[in-house]
């Protein structure tokens, strides 16, 4: 993949798996929006949404998380907890090179500050967790392209 300086809605969900009416309603909606937002045209028409690579990052881990089940309100609240709470946007908590780190068991997304504390974002964002033991089953949230579908491989007919 070769990053360009912006993407359209079309490229964005091509590489995500997120359809690009998702990416209108979610525009419209104020859950994510595009960097260069759409405007109506003289011609009575709309310009294209741009997306930044950060914005492409931040959409995959997304699509990620609604393909594991995360609803749309609990990812709106996912990012409005990073945003004021942390003062951080979704790339800042990816990669672990932050002052947060995501990281989900499958059901549950938590932070981990740079203090250590770990906080369950999406149930209770303002109170620490006290974690015991070394060996959670926790992963980092990381952005993956769209898993391609493989192509079933067409064998031979057999001859009569």
């Amino acid at each position: 993949m070769q990053l360009k300086n912006t993407y359209s809605a079309r490229e964005v969900a091509a590489l995500t798996g997120l359809s690009a009416r998702q990416l209108q309603w979610w525009d419209a909606r104020r859950v994510f929006t595009p960097a260069v937002a759409s405007k109506r045209t003289p011609a009575g028409g709309f310009t294209e949404r741009r997306y930044t690579p950060v914005d492409l990052l931040e959409l995959m881990v997304l699509a990620d998380l609604r393909r594991q089940g995360l609803s749309v309100p609990r990812i709106r609240l996912l990012l409005d907890t990073l945003r004021e709470r942390f003062g951080i946007r979704l790339f800042d908590a990816i990669g672990g090179a932050g002052s947060v780190t995501l990281l989900t068991d499958g059901t549950e997304i938590y932070a981990r500050t740079a203090d250590g504390e770990f906080i369950n974002v999406l149930r209770a964002p303002d109170q620490p967790l006290l974690v015991v033991g070394e060996g959670l089953p926790l992963r980092q949230l990381t952005a993956r392209t769209k898993p391609r579908k493989r192509k079933k491989k067409i064998g031979r007919k057999a001859r009569d």
